[in-house]
């Protein structure tokens, strides 16, 4: 066991300044019953390489898992009142929400996997409509639904903003609660009868805490490691493509193909992106580098099959961000060690961090103050699912 001698302290160390780790600081320095100090641990405060600043921004209600979508009815009614909430005097910060819907199209094949998850988002009562294949072609008529059996379209709460802008509100409203951000990486995690006492950083320097959240998104599992924790967390790299059309579509939301790509527009521009299948080659992958194959041999075709609009469109930037993939199941670990009991986990989001920091932030808070899950349960996001092997599956991945 590595003895440190701590040269700084606090009550609560967040390792990862991300949106996730931020929103954690925020509702932790928020809340009026909690008086401790919260220091986070970010290695980059430019935030140039990590996921939040190069994902997508968007959110909806669209998922398979009740704890998913009401993780997302509550982020969403905080993204609407960001402006006044996220206020540090008199600065209101902007993170140009814009509401639209998803539309998720299904072949004949995922028909009953889209009504499945139609009626648990009815169930929350998620403003979510089930439209036939007659009712697709007339309301979306540049649409070639030739294999399209029926869909899935948001009828509110669901949209895209900027994720940097509402990072950056986030940590600023932290700072003007007191919590302390360090640039700096966590290379070593001290442990004593089962409790983390401390972090020794890349600088040298050590800090004492009395607890530890891991939101370290992509790097969450490797962190881990320094526990000996498993955590089936890593880095899966995604690209995002900007293109102009040539003809334009002025009513596109934001559309996931059952081929596994998505595309919405953007300004005068539309940014679309591709999920690999499971059958396809996904390895982890810290690069930042640009698959342009991606687009050229698989997006494009696509695309132009599903939107024949889109057959002549020219490529205008791209850039490559990182899911922290959670291979057991795709779906958020949220929740306190239950052997190391000041250890707490928020990551595995495989693409969904972004739009449910708000939720994830709260979550993870009321288990530090209050030792329990007050607003939403989300037990079953928990990290005991890890140790048995169990998986808790969220079938909506985009």
């Amino acid at each position: 066991m590595n003895k440190f001698r701590h040269s700084m302290s606090y009550d609560i160390v967040i390792v990862g300044g991300g949106i996730i780790g931020s929103a954690i600081a925020y509702f932790l320095s928020s809340n009026p019953d909690y008086s401790g100090s919260v220091a986070v641990i970010e290695k980059d405060s430019t935030y140039s390489y990590g996921s939040t600043a190069r994902s997508l921004g968007s959110i909806r209600q669209q998922f398979s898992t009740p704890e998913n979508i009401q993780i997302s009815q509550y982020s969403f009614e905080f993204l609407v009142n960001a402006a006044t909430t996220l206020q540090v005097h008199d600065t209101r910060p902007e993170i140009n929400l814009i509401e639209s819907s998803y539309l998720i199209l299904a072949t004949e094949d995922g028909l009953g996997q889209l009504k499945s998850a139609h009626k648990v988002q009815l169930d929350c009562r998620a403003p979510v409509e089930f439209l036939d294949k007659d009712t697709i072609s007339r309301k979306f008529p540049w649409l070639n639904t030739d294999d399209i059996a029926a869909a899935c379209q948001g009828a509110g709460n669901e949209g895209w903003f900027d994720p940097y802008s509402m990072l950056i509100a986030l940590k600023n409203k932290s700072l003007s609660l007191g919590v302390r951000y360090i640039e700096d990486e966590a290379m070593a995690v001290q442990q004593q009868n089962k409790l983390v006492t401390g972090v020794r950083l890349a600088s040298g320097t050590n800090i004492a805490c009395g607890a530890i959240v891991n939101a370290a998104g992509a790097a969450a599992g490797g962190f881990a490691k320094l526990s000996q924790i498993p955590l089936p967390v890593s880095p899966r790299k995604r690209c995002v493509f900007s293109f102009t059309s040539a003809e334009s579509i002025d009513d596109l939301p934001l559309v996931v193909d059952p081929a596994g790509f998505y595309v919405r527009p953007e300004g005068d521009s539309y940014l679309c992106g591709w999920t690999p299948s499971e059958s396809d080659p996904d390895p982890d992958d810290f690069s930042l580098e640009v698959d342009y194959e991606i687009f050229d041999d698989i997006l494009w075709p696509l695309m132009a099959h599903r939107i024949p609009r889109f057959e002549a469109i020219r490529l205008s930037r791209a850039w490559a961000g990182h899911y922290d993939y959670n291979s057991l199941d795709q779906n958020g670990i949220v929740g306190k060690h239950p052997d190391i009991s000041n250890y707490f986990i928020a990551t595995g989001f495989s693409g969904h961090g972004v739009q449910q920091a708000p939720a994830v932030g709260r979550a993870i808070s009321e288990l530090m103050i209050y030792g329990r899950l007050v607003t939403i349960d989300l037990t079953n996001l928990g990290y005991e699912r890890v140790l048995s092997n169990s998986r808790y599956s969220e079938h909506n991945i985009i």
